[in-house]
């Protein structure tokens, strides 16, 4: 009876979006990473940063404070934000902490933790102090109200083999009640997701342990915590869990959390779980870019679920195309998966002209740390993506580089102004997307279209850019194509190191036809919660297993008409 019922639901939901396709208005869609006004650091040279992110959920409304962003984000929707500035609070410190008690939110930040303060109407950005004797200057501070205890409790720690730490305050005064109590270490001996590197292979560099965030669900305490380091792929959440606050906690079965180490944005660590009006939990992270400047940094958005034996994760399959945002409670990850693929990957590219050294295929290779440039900022300049052959369009996401940029912080005029336009036939266009008098700081703009256009060439045209040179890291184009979905992929070699368990390498037949291969994998044959999405190879390392445990592997292929679900299950002990 359950697959019965599990059967329809995914019809009636296959139904749903078929008749959505000609308003492409039946529900909103997102994509990370997270479409906000990223500000430029006050250093030299220019680059945007924001990381770090605590949300949380306040009047059915949703407030985001990040590191180093000249205020904090206010939204109704997870779609639309607008920054508020405040002179009350210390916004240039790293690492900001919010918590809800009785009505208020509270807040310190990293390293400015002896002043802590409150807001009953953030929206305005009037905030007080509550005290400005806290005894300790803490980094990556997190606050957290257990409301079923009416206790406070503040936890810590970014290092390398320092511990994360715990302590409870006096929720009037918010001074220690008693010493702080060490939680756990990094055991990145056993753990591979806390070996350093993009791809954790780094065994001589100490992880880096950091970024601590609660959440109690159904009578347990969920605590968070970030390693490798923010400047790798493989920047990522584990969790332990513990009866009690302060513990003793114990390492979740399923771990890490959160991850996701390839596709277009990378990175996930660092962040904050909340849960949404509907009661929906989701995870929002750090992403690396990390090229410029090791904190050159975006963040992404991925729906939580947890099973019924309490185990959390965060969804991060498919984790930057288009993801609906849900007007109701959820189930599962597949109810927000409009099936809109990217179309775009390594595609044939034609441009006005090419600064030497950012060549126009690196806008179309699904790597945000590469981009192309063109060689001014002139109006005029352009970008022509050519699909290979006619296909639905939903959605487009434009991610500028800002190649030689010379901004520092905001400013009025750090807007991007652009038309795009499709084409059948390369003669023909027509405007799908016209910004031209676009006065909102977009720098990762997502534009979901009022209905699909047919078409095979896109172009982006340049109007006005605020610095530098017309530049482009991701020129992405999600929508359908009519043609048979790939082959099934099968895996022909699972290689687990005897001296290294916590590596394992997988290779696969090719598919002809696959764009790419998402591996689900996980510790149980009905929990294969991990995603770790490849293009156009047949065998991957991944690096991040708990040396104790077995894994299950099975994998997935896809192009642009769809996935291919993997048939086969493969056990590794």
């Amino acid at each position: 009876m359950k697959a019965m019922n599990k059967y329809y639901i995914l019809l009636l939901f296959s139904v749903l979006l078929t008749a959505c396709e000609k308003t492409n208005n039946c529900f909103k869609t997102i994509c990370n990473p997270v479409n906000l006004s990223y500000r430029f650091s006050l250093d030299s040279p220019s680059w945007r940063e924001a990381a770090d992110p605590s949300m949380i959920k306040f009047k059915d409304e949703y407030y985001l404070f990040l590191s180093k962003s000249g205020g904090y984000f206010h939204s109704t929707d997870l779609i639309h934000w607008n920054l508020i500035t405040t002179d009350d609070l210390p916004i240039e410190k790293y690492a900001p902490t919010v918590m809800e008690m009785n009505g208020e939110i509270y807040f310190t930040a990293s390293i400015a933790t002896n002043k802590i303060y409150k807001s009953r109407d953030p929206k305005s950005g009037k905030w007080e102090l509550v005290t400005d004797q806290f005894p300790y200057i803490l980094a990556d501070p997190m606050l957290f109200y257990d409301s079923d205890n009416d206790k406070v409790y503040l936890y810590y720690g970014s290092g390398a083999a320092t511990p994360m730490m715990g302590m409870e305050l006096d929720k009037n005064s918010f001074m220690p009640k008693g010493e702080a109590t060490p939680l756990f270490y990094s055991n990145a001996e056993k753990y591979g997701w806390e070996v350093s590197g993009d791809y954790n292979t780094n065994y001589k560099h100490t992880s880096w342990l950091e970024g601590a965030w609660m959440n109690k669900y159904k009578g347990k305490y969920y605590l968070q915590y970030a390693v490798p380091g923010t400047e790798f792929k493989s920047y990522s959440n584990g969790v332990y869990v513990s009866e009690h606050p302060l513990g003793p906690f114990t390492l979740l079965r399923h771990n890490p959390f959160s991850y996701k180490p390839e596709g277009f944005v990378n990175g996930i660590g660092h962040g904050s779980t909340f849960h949404d009006i509907h009661g929906n939990y989701w995870n929002i992270g750090t992403s690396t870019i990390s090229k410029r400047h090791m904190f050159e940094r975006r963040v992404s958005l991925y729906p939580v679920f947890f099973d019924k034996d309490g185990d959390a994760y965060a969804y991060t399959a498919w984790g930057d195309y288009p993801m609906i945002v849900p007007d109701k409670k959820v189930s599962s990850p597949q109810e927000l998966f409009p099936e809109w693929m990217l179309l775009s990957y390594k595609k044939e590219v034609e441009t006005s002209s090419t600064l030497e050294g950012y060549p126009a295929a690196n806008a179309v290779n699904e790597d945000i740390r590469t981009w192309w440039s063109a060689k001014t900022a002139d109006k005029g300049e352009f970008m022509t993506v050519d699909l290979g052959q006619n296909s639905k369009i939903y959605a487009i996401q434009i991610n500028f580089a800002d190649q030689d940029a010379m901004i520092s912080g905001k400013v009025d005029s750090t807007f991007y102004q652009y038309r795009i336009e499709d084409s059948q036939d390369g003669i023909t266009w027509n405007t799908t997307v016209d910004k031209s008098e676009n006065k909102v700081e977009a720098p990762n703009d997502y534009i979901q279209l009022d209905k699909p256009v047919n078409a095979r060439y896109v172009r982006i045209t340049n109007i006005y850019f605020p610095s530098g040179k017309f530049s482009i890291s991701g020129l992405r184009v999600f929508g359908k194509v009519d043609k048979p979905l790939p082959a099934v992929a099968q895996f022909t070699q699972l290689v687990r190191s005897n001296d290294n368990r916590r590596t394992i390498v997988l290779t696969w037949n090719e598919v002809n036809d696959a764009t790419g291969y998402n591996i689900r994998f996980g510790t149980d044959k009905d929990k294969l919660y991990h995603n770790y999405l490849v293009y156009q190879t047949n065998k991957v390392s991944i690096n991040i297993l708990n040396a104790d445990q077995t894994y299950y592997f099975t994998i997935d292929s896809f192009n642009e008409a769809g996935v291919t679900k993997g048939k086969e299950i493969k056990i590794v002990q």
